[in-house]
Protein backbone atom coordinates (compact mmCIF):
# COMPACT_ATOMS: atom_id res chain seq x y z
CA UNK A 1 0.00 0.00 0.00
CA UNK A 2 2.72 2.56 1.19
CA UNK A 3 4.77 1.37 -2.14
CA UNK A 4 1.43 2.16 -4.36
CA UNK A 5 1.20 5.69 -2.55
CA UNK A 6 4.94 6.75 -2.89
CA UNK A 7 4.58 5.23 -6.56
CA UNK A 8 1.45 7.14 -7.53
CA UNK A 9 3.51 10.63 -5.73
CA UNK A 10 6.40 10.60 -7.70
CA UNK A 11 4.40 10.03 -11.09
CA UNK A 12 2.61 13.05 -10.60
CA UNK A 13 6.09 14.85 -10.72
CA UNK A 14 7.32 13.09 -14.30
CA UNK A 15 10.03 10.58 -14.52
CA UNK A 16 12.95 12.79 -15.63
CA UNK A 17 12.35 15.92 -12.94
CA UNK A 18 14.65 17.64 -11.32
CA UNK A 19 14.41 18.13 -8.04
CA UNK A 20 15.20 21.68 -5.63
CA UNK A 21 18.48 20.94 -4.44
CA UNK A 22 18.55 19.63 -1.06
CA UNK A 23 15.20 17.70 -1.47
CA UNK A 24 15.21 13.77 -1.56
CA UNK A 25 14.20 11.40 -3.46
CA UNK A 26 15.65 11.86 -6.82
CA UNK A 27 13.61 10.21 -9.99
CA UNK A 28 14.97 9.36 -12.90
CA UNK A 29 13.42 6.60 -15.60
CA UNK A 30 12.11 3.63 -12.75
CA UNK A 31 13.88 4.58 -9.69
CA UNK A 32 14.50 7.01 -7.41
CA UNK A 33 18.44 8.27 -6.00
CA UNK A 34 18.69 9.38 -2.25
CA UNK A 35 21.16 11.06 -0.31
CA UNK A 36 18.95 10.33 2.81
CA UNK A 37 21.91 9.15 4.57
CA UNK A 38 24.42 12.15 4.81
CA UNK A 39 27.37 12.70 4.02
CA UNK A 40 26.95 14.03 0.34
CA UNK A 41 24.55 16.09 -1.62
CA UNK A 42 22.51 15.07 -4.71
CA UNK A 43 22.07 18.08 -6.78
CA UNK A 44 20.58 17.38 -10.38
CA UNK A 45 19.28 14.35 -12.12
CA UNK A 46 18.27 13.59 -15.69
CA UNK A 47 17.62 10.36 -18.27
CA UNK A 48 15.91 7.25 -18.08
CA UNK A 49 19.24 4.52 -17.35
CA UNK A 50 19.04 3.35 -20.53
CA UNK A 51 22.18 2.68 -22.36
CA UNK A 52 21.49 5.26 -24.81
CA UNK A 53 19.88 7.72 -21.83
CA UNK A 54 21.47 6.94 -19.09
CA UNK A 55 21.01 7.93 -15.75
CA UNK A 56 22.82 11.61 -15.11
CA UNK A 57 23.45 12.27 -11.52
CA UNK A 58 24.92 15.36 -10.30
CA UNK A 59 26.17 15.22 -6.59
CA UNK A 60 28.73 16.67 -4.61
CA UNK A 61 31.04 14.82 -1.90
CA UNK A 62 31.64 16.59 1.81
CA UNK A 63 33.91 13.96 2.64
CA UNK A 64 36.47 11.46 1.96
CA UNK A 65 34.73 9.08 3.98
CA UNK A 66 32.35 6.73 2.74
CA UNK A 67 28.71 7.82 1.77
CA UNK A 68 25.60 5.75 0.62
CA UNK A 69 23.15 6.44 -1.25
CA UNK A 70 19.61 4.52 -1.26
CA UNK A 71 17.90 3.41 -4.77
CA UNK A 72 14.67 2.46 -5.02
CA UNK A 73 12.04 1.11 -7.68
CA UNK A 74 9.21 3.99 -8.09
CA UNK A 75 7.41 1.73 -10.55
CA UNK A 76 6.21 -1.63 -10.88
CA UNK A 77 9.04 -4.58 -10.36
CA UNK A 78 9.47 -6.83 -13.63
CA UNK A 79 12.71 -8.58 -14.73
CA UNK A 80 13.71 -9.51 -18.00
CA UNK A 81 11.61 -6.78 -19.60
CA UNK A 82 12.94 -3.44 -22.00
CA UNK A 83 9.50 -1.80 -21.08
CA UNK A 84 9.90 1.49 -19.83
CA UNK A 85 6.75 1.01 -17.36
CA UNK A 86 8.62 -1.15 -15.53
CA UNK A 87 11.69 -1.20 -12.73
CA UNK A 88 13.51 -4.19 -14.58
CA UNK A 89 16.90 -4.39 -12.22
CA UNK A 90 19.14 -2.55 -15.17
CA UNK A 91 20.41 0.98 -14.91
CA UNK A 92 23.00 2.83 -17.23
CA UNK A 93 23.97 5.48 -14.64
CA UNK A 94 26.70 8.03 -14.99
CA UNK A 95 27.68 9.95 -11.58
CA UNK A 96 29.25 13.32 -12.04
CA UNK A 97 30.70 13.83 -8.75
CA UNK A 98 32.48 16.80 -7.25
CA UNK A 99 34.87 16.18 -4.51
CA UNK A 100 34.12 19.05 -2.18
CA UNK A 101 36.42 16.79 0.86
CA UNK A 102 38.82 19.33 0.55
CA UNK A 103 41.04 16.56 0.43
CA UNK A 104 43.08 14.87 -3.04
CA UNK A 105 41.28 10.94 -4.22
CA UNK A 106 43.83 9.25 -5.30
CA UNK A 107 41.27 5.95 -5.78
CA UNK A 108 37.28 5.81 -5.79
CA UNK A 109 35.62 2.85 -4.95
CA UNK A 110 31.57 1.43 -5.72
CA UNK A 111 30.16 -1.30 -3.61
CA UNK A 112 26.72 -2.34 -4.15
CA UNK A 113 24.91 -3.49 -1.35
CA UNK A 114 20.98 -5.16 -1.52
CA UNK A 115 20.85 -5.11 2.47
CA UNK A 116 22.71 -2.02 4.01
CA UNK A 117 25.94 -3.11 5.76
CA UNK A 118 25.80 -6.34 4.46
CA UNK A 119 28.19 -8.35 1.29
CA UNK A 120 26.05 -8.15 -2.09
CA UNK A 121 26.98 -11.92 -2.50
CA UNK A 122 27.64 -13.49 -5.83
CA UNK A 123 23.76 -15.48 -5.81
CA UNK A 124 21.62 -12.19 -5.16
CA UNK A 125 21.71 -11.22 -8.49
CA UNK A 126 23.11 -7.69 -7.76
CA UNK A 127 26.50 -6.25 -9.39
CA UNK A 128 28.29 -4.06 -12.03
CA UNK A 129 27.88 -6.36 -15.30
CA UNK A 130 28.81 -9.63 -13.65
CA UNK A 131 28.14 -11.63 -16.43
CA UNK A 132 30.65 -10.11 -18.76
CA UNK A 133 34.76 -10.46 -17.77
CA UNK A 134 35.72 -7.43 -19.84
CA UNK A 135 33.08 -4.31 -20.11
CA UNK A 136 33.04 -1.10 -21.65
CA UNK A 137 30.09 -0.10 -19.69
CA UNK A 138 32.62 0.91 -16.29
CA UNK A 139 34.89 3.82 -17.13
CA UNK A 140 35.49 7.40 -15.44
CA UNK A 141 37.52 10.61 -17.26
CA UNK A 142 39.94 10.88 -14.36
CA UNK A 143 40.61 7.09 -13.72
CA UNK A 144 42.74 5.42 -16.00
CA UNK A 145 41.99 2.04 -14.68
CA UNK A 146 39.05 -0.14 -12.87
CA UNK A 147 38.92 -3.51 -11.14
CA UNK A 148 36.11 -5.49 -10.37
CA UNK A 149 35.12 -8.33 -7.56
CA UNK A 150 32.42 -10.21 -7.00
CA UNK A 151 32.87 -12.41 -4.22
CA UNK A 152 32.54 -11.82 -1.44
CA UNK A 153 31.33 -8.32 -2.48
CA UNK A 154 29.79 -6.17 -5.23
CA UNK A 155 32.62 -3.89 -5.72
CA UNK A 156 33.95 -1.57 -8.16
CA UNK A 157 37.60 0.23 -7.52
CA UNK A 158 38.78 3.24 -10.15
CA UNK A 159 42.37 3.61 -9.45
CA UNK A 160 45.25 5.28 -11.66
CA UNK A 161 44.20 8.59 -11.04
CA UNK A 162 43.88 11.68 -9.34
CA UNK A 163 40.84 14.57 -8.37
CA UNK A 164 41.82 17.66 -6.10
CA UNK A 165 39.74 19.00 -3.86
CA UNK A 166 37.17 21.40 -5.79
CA UNK A 167 37.45 19.24 -9.06
CA UNK A 168 35.04 16.73 -10.59
CA UNK A 169 35.10 13.70 -11.83
CA UNK A 170 33.02 11.76 -13.80
CA UNK A 171 32.06 7.88 -13.32
CA UNK A 172 30.19 5.43 -15.75
CA UNK A 173 28.46 2.55 -13.91
CA UNK A 174 25.94 -0.55 -15.61
CA UNK A 175 23.98 -1.30 -12.64
CA UNK A 176 22.31 -5.27 -13.40
CA UNK A 177 20.13 -7.19 -11.04
CA UNK A 178 18.56 -10.05 -12.61
CA UNK A 179 16.12 -10.63 -9.20
CA UNK A 180 15.21 -7.29 -8.57
CA UNK A 181 14.01 -5.42 -5.46
CA UNK A 182 12.62 -2.70 -4.38
CA UNK A 183 15.59 -0.95 -2.76
CA UNK A 184 18.96 -1.24 -2.71
CA UNK A 185 22.36 0.80 -1.91
CA UNK A 186 25.18 2.06 -3.64
CA UNK A 187 28.39 2.70 -1.52
CA UNK A 188 30.55 5.76 -3.05
CA UNK A 189 34.22 5.64 -1.33
CA UNK A 190 37.06 8.10 -2.45
CA UNK A 191 40.19 7.00 -1.09
CA UNK A 192 42.95 10.02 -0.99
CA UNK A 193 46.67 9.63 -0.91
CA UNK A 194 48.65 7.94 1.75
CA UNK A 195 51.22 9.49 3.49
Amino acid sequence: MLFAIFAAATALAGPNETRAEGSSPWIAGAYSYSDELGGFSITGISGSGTRTDPVVLEQELNSASPVTMVIRAVKPIRGHTLSEEFANGFIHIRLETLNNSGLPWAEFEFELQELRGLPSLYGDGLSFDQRKVETETSKSDRFASYSRDFEPYDRLRFTDGFVDALRSVSFSLFISDFTPKIEFYLVQDPRIPSS
